[in-house]
């Protein structure tokens, strides 16, 4: 088929105005050269994308049926939107990431592949290498996680069939999404216009520590989350296990307790004490956690939790690492501080994900966590507040009696910043 005859083609099952060259111009999207696409069934360059925050990230959101049927072909799209690998300035300039893995996420999002009551959009996360060509589907991300209700109903993915009454003359909508990576269902709930049903954004209503101002409130519940990669929400059966720091490493002389725990993201969580120790780090002194030693070790710790775990210790996005301490003597907010990594990286505030795990860990009886909170805790109260480089969150896990994990909640907020188009 010619190239005319192509996009001719296109252009009667495609809505749009094409030129003479063959470019199709649609009200949303732009110059798209879509008839390159309908002659060697290649996809589009550039692509139709939406650029949101959620939480204490930001990412790109792609429409699934804008990408390959094929899954494989993904990867070189989602790492030339990015601008990876760069591995001489791990800055990202040539694509839209930031140099940080907060900053080098994608969402693809779609109708669901099987007709099910409870389910109304589905969504794939892909975490992005910065230096290398890594594409890691193997975790979610909670922070994005909370605009895909609002991004599927801005793309007409979705109608919202669960509607409440909210304040101030807005609804309150509940999307039900499923997680392909993790094989979860996130329920997320956001204001809408009363008419039209369109998410409402900008009403000062909740804060997220590292983003200024106030916007409206996004609550995410993740349904069952235990067992996420693992199938188990204790991947070994113990609160608290032993890892062993390999004698080429500083700790050698010792071991390190962890807690190794799967909800919404496997994570190892390790105590500072025994971080001290294997660094050789008196109590008095502080610990620089971006120094190459520190975040060396770190990483060797996490890997050996994978194999405890029995995931794969070379894949960098999971399972993710916290150090937890206790709060200072003087801090009468936070029930738990924690340093997190992603990516190898000190994260500037934390993982939601990573959070919303510590939140169930801190419910289970003989974690680490369970034992930090126990002793820093001033009275009952049904979240849990974490201290984190970047301020505190809130995290809430609902048990069962028997000890299993209903849900774990947050709340989010999130803005939209640019639709348009994207090059790969």
């Amino acid at each position: 088929m010619g190239l005319n005859n192509a996009a001719k083609a296109c252009d009667e099952s495609y809505s749009g105005i094409m030129d003479p060259k063959g470019v199709i111009t649609t009200p949303y999207m732009g110059n798209i050269s879509w008839m390159w696409r309908c002659a060697f069934g290649t996809p589009r360059n550039p692509i139709a994308a939406t650029f949101l925050r959620g939480g204490t990230s930001k990412g790109i959101y792609l429409n699934r049926a804008d990408l390959p049927v094929d899954k494989s072909e993904w990867d070189h799209i989602v790492l030339g939107i990015m601008g990876s690998p760069d591995p001489q300035h791990g800055r990202q300039l040539n694509g839209m990431g930031g140099g940080v893995s907060s900053l080098s996420k994608i969402c693809v999002v779609g109708r669901p592949t099987h007709s099910t009551p409870d389910i109304d959009v589905e969504y794939t996360f892909a975490q992005i290498g910065i230096r290398d060509a890594t594409v890691d589907y193997s975790g979610n991300c909670g922070n994005l996680s909370s605009m895909i209700g609002v991004f599927a109903v801005d793309e007409g993915l979705c109608t919202p069939k669960l509607v409440q009454d909210g304040p101030g003359g807005h609804s309150i909508a509940t999307i039900r999404s499923f997680n392909t990576n993790t094989g979860k269902r996130i329920d997320s709930s956001f204001p809408v216009t009363r008419e039209g049903l369109i998410p409402v954004l900008d009403l000062p209503q909740a804060t997220v520590a590292g983003v200024p101002g106030r916007a409206s409130q996004i609550t995410l519940d993740f349904v069952s989350p235990s067992g996420a990669r693992t199938g188990k929400l204790l991947p070994t059966g113990n609160p608290v296990d032993t890892v062993q720091v390999p004698a080429s490493e500083p700790g050698s002389k010792g071991r390190v307790r962890a807690s190794l725990v799967d909800a919404t993201n496997p994570t190892v969580f390790i105590p500072l004490e025994d971080l001290r120790t294997a660094l050789d780090i008196h109590d008095e002194d502080s610990v620089n956690y971006d120094e190459p030693p520190v975040s060396k070790l770190i990483e060797i710790i996490r890997q050996e939790g994978a194999r405890h775990m029995g995931l794969d210790p070379s894949a960098q996005a999971q399972p993710k690492i916290a150090i937890l301490s206790r709060p200072e003597a003087d801090d009468l907010e936070a029930d738990i501080v924690v340093h997190a990594y992603s990516m190898g990286v000190l994260h500037k505030a934390v993982p939601m994900t990573l959070g919303l795990c510590l939140g169930v860990a801190a419910k289970v009886k003989g974690t680490l966590a369970w034992d930090i909170v126990q002793e820093s805790r001033r009275g009952p109260r049904d979240l849990l507040t974490i201290r984190h480089p970047g301020g505190t969150v809130d995290v809430g896990a609902d048990m069962t009696l028997g000890g299993e994990v209903r849900s774990a909640k947050v709340v989010r907020t999130g803005r939209r910043l640019m639709k348009g188009v994207v090059w790969w």
